[in-house]
């Protein structure tokens, strides 16, 4: 089932929309609301185009060099939503293609969206951490224990990567 945000997307940006469209037509008249739409359209292919060839030399030229492109695949994400935004007719969405889109405003949006992840990642770790507190955290993490029963030192047992244990040779049949 659809989380409840999308749900909402889904039914709210259609109705602000319609009702956006419908008080510029008030404003401006029916066939000049209709021939701005078109020409936002017109206009907002033409940057897509610019950007997105944009996007993808930045993006070809960083695996050239042998380097992550972080930045460059955010970049390309961002044009391709904008796009998207900016193909669906209204003026709200155009708005937020824009912004997605040119090359001005995407770095204020890709600050934004890493801002929002990165404080969603720390409001999950949180969350997760302290489930999974007694079973010794995450991989890569530092389990918080104590020293474990049976060690003389108090030092022995404290990596969770090390396995005490015995060696046992098996019976090797004489055949």
């Amino acid at each position: 089932m659809l989380p409840v945000a999308l749900l909402v997307a889904f039914l709210v940006v259609p109705i602000v929309e319609i009702y956006v469209i419908l008080q510029v037509g008030h404003l401006i008249g029916g066939w000049p609301t209709v021939a701005l739409l078109i020409a936002e359209s017109l206009l907002g292919a033409w940057i897509v185009r610019r950007e997105g060839r944009r996007a993808w030399r930045a993006l070809t030229a960083t695996f050239q060099k042998g380097g992550l492109p972080d930045r460059e695949l955010v970049n390309a994400a961002l044009v391709l939503v904008g796009g998207v935004l900016l193909l669906t007719p209204g003026f709200v969405t155009d708005i937020a293609g824009f912004l997605f889109v040119l090359p001005f405003t995407r770095p204020a949006v890709r600050w934004l969206l890493s801002a929002y992840i990165a404080r969603r990642v720390r409001v999950a770790q949180s969350r997760t951490t302290g489930t999974f507190e007694g079973l010794g955290g995450f991989p890569g993490t530092r389990a918080r224990r104590g020293p474990r029963e049976g060690s003389e030192d108090g030092t022995a047992g404290t990596d969770p990567r090390v396995v005490r244990g015995e060696v046992v040779e098996e019976d090797r049949d004489p055949r």
